[in-house]
C-alpha cells in the first residue's frame, strides 16, 4: 500500500513538461480555423443563401427550410477538406454537461457502394432519445422520442474528426430538456424589453444584445495522485485530508510565476480553444495552490456559453495529455479557496452603447441610471431565485467562504453610483428644470466617462458593479452559465417592461401639465418612475462586508433570502413570482420549471448519496485497516519494551505509545459509528418517494454525518505512520513540480 502511494508521487514530481510545438501563425491567424464562421461561411455558401443566414444570425430573421440544402452543403465541402468524416447535434441536456451522438456521412448509393451525404434535413433536426436525460417527469421511460434543432446563431465547429453542430434539445411534446432553448428565449425577452426602453433615448435602437464573459477558475492534480484518491475520482472533491502545512497562508500562489508544466498545458489549451473560436484573454494562478484562471474576452451570452462548455471539456482531454486532471469541482479541497466561475454580464445596443455604462450627456447618463436601477430591480424581485440559479450540492461548499460571496444575494454599486441614485430619490421636485427643446436639465453633477473604474471592488458581493456592467459572481466553477443567465436575463427582462408600463401611464398626466413639451413629459414620467423604483430596490443594495454574521440578521430584516440548505432554495423556481415571470415572458412554463426542479432535487440526492458511499468505502476498507495496522505495531512495540526494559522504565518509554494506541482505538471506534449512522441515515431517506423530501432528508441527516466522520480520519491523518497512510496527502496533491 505505501509503496503505491510513494511510486505515484514521486513519478508525479519527475514528470517534465512536454514539447508545446506553438503554431507558424500568429494567433489572430488561426483564430476560427476550426469553425464554420461568417468567413467560411461566405467562401462556401451561395451569396444568397449567406445573406439570408446573415439576417437569421443577427436580425433573428426566421430559418428557412428552403435554404437548408444549400447550408449543409456548404458545411459538408468545408468539413470534409478538413478531415470530418462524422457529424453530432451537441446540446446541453441537464446533466451540466453536454451530449453528442455522432454519424458518419457515408449512406448506400444503391449500387453496392457508399456516397458521402450530409442533407438539410440532418442539419436541422435529429431525434437523439430522450428517455435516458434527466427529464423531471415530463417524459416516462418508454416515451423516448425527443428533438435536437440547430442553433444558427451558434457556428458550427469541428473537434477531432467530427462536425459539431450545437443545438436545443425538446421533448416530442414541446419543452424544453436542455439549457440552450430557454436561455434563448430568455435572451430574446431582454432584447425586446430593453430596445423598448431604450426608445425613450434613441429611436433608432433596433436590437439589444446581452454580454457575458466568464472567468473559468480550476485546479490541476497529477493524474497518477488523482489516480490514488477515489474520492476525487468518484465525487470530484477530497472527502478526507488534513491541511497541508503549507497550502495559501503566505499568499504566494496568487499571479506568481506559473509552473513550467502548467504553463505548457495553458498553451496547448489556448492553442486549441483559439482554433475553435473561444477568445481566450487571460490566465494566470489564482490564490489556492494548483489553482488556476483563463477567462476571454465578453461575447453574446449564448455564445459565450456554448464556448464555455466547449471549454470545460476541451480542458479536461488536453489535461490528460500533459498529466494532469482537471478539477471543476467548487471545493475540491478543504481549508483552501474554492473555485467560481464570474459571470460578467452586460447589455449593449447595435449601435454600440453600452447601458450600463456611464456618459458624457445627461440624457445618456439618465439612461445609464434606468439601467442600473431595473436591473436592480429585477435582482432584488427575484434574489432567491438568483439565488436558486447559482446553487448546487459542489458550489454550496464554496458560497460563504472566505474566498466566495455569500449565499445571500446582494449588489454593490460604490461611492458614485450611490450617490447618483440617492440624489434622484431624495432630490425635491424643483431639481429638474427645463430648457427648451435641449431637453432635460438635471440638478445631478455629471458622472464622468469612466474607461477603467469608478468604483472600488467588492468582493463580498455576489452581484457587484464594475464600472461598466455587473459582475455576477456566486457562480460556481463547474456550472453551466446558462441556469444563471436564463434567471437574471429574465429579471431584468421583466423589470424593464414593468418599467415601461408605468412610464407610458405617466407621460400623457405630464403632457398636460407641460403643455404638450412631449419630450420633456417623458422625462419626468422617467424620473418619477426611477425615483419609486430606487426606494423599492434598495434593500438589494449593500456596500459592507458579507462575510460578516451581521449581514446575515440585516439581510433577513430587509426581506432578502437567507436560506441555506440547497434544497429548499431550489423551491425558489416554483414561487409564483417565478413562475408567473417565466410564463409572462415565454422563457419556460410551470410544467418545465416543475420538471427542472425534480431534476435538481434529485440530482442533489445523488451526489451526497454518491459522497456517502465512497467515504464509507473509504473509512472501512482503507483507513480503519491501516490505523489498526499501525496500532497493532505500537502494540508489539509497547510488548517488546516489557520484555527487554524493567516495568517502570518500559511504561514510561511506552507512555506515548500507549496513549496513540488508545487514540486510535477512540477515533476507530468512532469512525465505525459513523458509517453505521451514515448507512442508516441513508437507508431511511432512500425509502422516501417525493425527490423533494428526499433532497431535504439527505441534506439534514446525511449530508452532516460527512463531515463527523472526516474529522476523526483528519485527526488519524496526523498521528498515523506516513509510511502506512494509503492515500496522497495534501502536501502532495497541492503542489505541481
Amino acid at each position: 500500500m505505501e509503496a503505491l502511494r510513494f511510486q505515484v508521487v514521486g513519478e508525479a514530481f519527475k514528470k517534465k513538461p512536454l514539447d508545446v510545438k506553438t503554431p507558424s501563425e500568429r494567433p489572430y491567424e488561426y483564430f476560427g480555423k476550426k469553425v464554420f464562421n461568417r468567413e467560411k461561411m461566405y467562401k462556401y455558401l451561395p451569396k444568397q443563401v449567406y445573406e439570408k443566414m446573415i439576417d437569421v444570425m443577427d436580425n433573428g430573421a426566421r430559418l428557412d427550410r428552403d435554404i437548408a440544402d444549400s447550408v449543409a452543403a456548404g458545411m459538408k465541402q468545408w468539413a470534409v477538406e478538413n478531415g470530418v468524416t462524422h457529424y453530432t447535434h451537441w446540446f446541453q441536456p441537464l446533466t451540466e454537461g453536454t451530449a453528442e451522438k455522432h454519424d458518419s456521412f457515408i449512406e448506400h448509393d444503391g449500387k453496392g457502394g457508399m456516397v458521402e451525404e450530409f442533407t438539410g434535413k440532418l442539419l436541422v433536426q435529429q431525434e437523439p432519445d430522450a428517455s435516458s436525460f434527466p427529464s423531471g417527469g415530463i417524459r416516462s421511460t418508454f416515451e423516448a422520442r425527443g428533438y435536437s434543432a440547430w442553433d444558427p446563431t451558434s457556428p458550427v465547429f469541428i473537434i477531432d474528426d467530427t462536425l459539431c453542430i450545437p443545438t436545443v434539445f425538446i421533448s416530442y411534446s414541446g419543452e424544453a430538456l436542455d439549457y440552450k432553448a430557454p436561455l434563448l428565449r430568455a435572451l430574446h425577452a431582454v432584447n425586446v424589453a430593453a430596445t423598448d426602453v431604450c426608445h425613450y433615448f434613441d429611436p433608432a435602437v433596433k436590437k439589444v444584445t446581452s454580454n457575458l464573459g466568464w472567468e473559468q477558475e480550476y485546479f490541476l492534480v497529477d493524474e497518477g495522485l488523482y489516480a490514488a484518491r477515489p474520492d476525487l475520482l468518484l465525487t470530484g472533491r477530497t472527502l478526507m485530508g488534513h491541511d497541508s502545512a503549507k497550502n495559501q497562508q503566505m499568499d504566494d500562489h496568487y499571479f506568481g510565476s506559473i509552473p513550467e508544466r502548467v504553463a505548457a498545458f495553458m498553451r496547448d489549451l489556448e492553442i486549441q480553444a483559439l482554433e475553435l473560436g473561444v477568445p481566450c484573454k487571460t490566465r494566470h494562478n489564482e490564490v489556492a495552490p494548483n489553482q488556476f484562471e483563463l477567462a476571454p474576452i465578453f461575447e453574446e451570452t449564448n455564445l459565450a456559453v456554448d464556448h464555455n462548455m466547449m471549454l470545460m471539456s476541451l480542458m479536461k482531454k488536453v489535461a490528460r495529455k500533459h498529466g494532469f486532471r482537471v478539477l471543476l469541482h467548487e471545493k475540491p479541497f478543504a481549508g483552501i479557496n474554492g473555485s467560481g466561475k464570474h459571470n460578467n454580464w452586460s447589455l449593449s445596443t447595435d449601435n454600440g452603447i453600452l447601458l450600463h455604462a456611464p456618459g458624457k450627456t445627461q440624457e445618456a447618463n439618465l439612461r445609464f441610471a434606468t439601467f442600473i436601477v431595473e436591473t436592480l430591480m429585477g435582482v432584488y424581485k427575484h434574489n432567491g431565485l438568483l439565488k436558486a440559479s447559482i446553487m448546487s450540492a459542489t458550489n454550496a461548499h464554496r458560497l460563504g467562504a472566505n474566498e466566495a460571496p455569500p449565499a445571500i444575494v446582494s449588489s454593490f454599486l460604490g461611492k458614485q453610483v450611490s450617490e447618483l441614485l440617492d440624489h434622484i430619490e431624495k432630490a425635491d421636485k424643483d431639481f429638474l428644470a427645463m430648457t427648451g427643446k435641449q431637453g432635460l436639465k438635471m440638478d445631478i453633477p455629471e458622472i464622468p466617462e469612466l474607461l477603467i473604474d469608478n468604483t472600488d471592488r467588492n468582493r463580498t458581493s455576489p452581484f457587484a458593479f464594475t464600472g461598466n456592467r455587473f459582475e455576477f459572481r456566486a457562480v460556481g466553477s463547474e456550472a453551466n452559465c446558462a441556469s444563471a443567465m436564463i434567471a437574471l436575463n429574465s429579471a431584468v427582462a421583466e423589470a424593464l417592461v414593468d418599467f415601461k408600463k408605468r412610464v407610458d401611464a405617466k407621460i400623457p398626466e405630464y403632457e398636460k401639465k407641460l403643455a404638450g413639451t412631449e419630450h420633456s413629459a417623458k422625462f419626468h414620467a422617467i424620473i418619477d418612475v426611477l425615483r419609486e423604483d430606487i426606494k423599492t430596490c434598495k434593500p438589494i443594495r449593500f456596500d459592507g462586508n458579507g462575510y460578516s454574521d451581521e449581514w446575515v440578521i440585516e439581510a433577513e430584516k430587509r426581506g432578502l433570502d437567507v436560506e441555506k440548505s440547497c434544497p429548499k432554495i431550489f423551491e425558489r423556481y416554483l414561487d409564483k413570482e417565478s413562475i408567473d415571470m417565466f410564463e409572462s415572458l415565454g422563457v419556460m412554463t410551470k410544467k418545465e420549471l416543475e420538471a427542472r426542479n425534480e431534476v435538481k432535487w434529485e440530482t442533489y440526492t445523488k451526489k451526497i448519496q454518491i459522497e456517502a458511499r465512497v467515504l464509507g468505502d473509504l473509512s472501512m476498507n482503507h483507513i480503519i485497516p491501516v490505523a489498526t495496522r499501525y496500532q497493532s505495531d505500537l502494540l508489539s512495540n509497547v510488548n517488546h519494551m516489557s520484555v527487554v526494559f524493567p516495568i517502570d522504565t518500559a511504561d514510561k518509554l511506552s507512555a506515548r505509545n500507549i496513549k496513540i494506541i488508545e487514540e486510535i482505538a477512540e477515533r476507530t471506534s468512532a469512525i465505525e459509528k459513523g458509517v453505521e449512522e451514515l448507512v442508516e441515515a441513508r437507508k431511511k431517506a432512500n425509502k422516501i418517494e417525493d425527490e423533494h423530501e428526499k433532497a431535504i432528508a439527505y441534506h439534514d441527516k446525511v449530508e452532516p454525518k460527512l463531515d463527523t466522520i472526516r474529522y476523526e480520519i483528519d485527526k488519524l491523518e496526523l498521528i498515523v505512520d506516513d509510511a502506512l497512510w494509503p492515500l496522497p496527502k495534501y502536501r502532495e496533491l497541492l503542489f505541481i513540480r
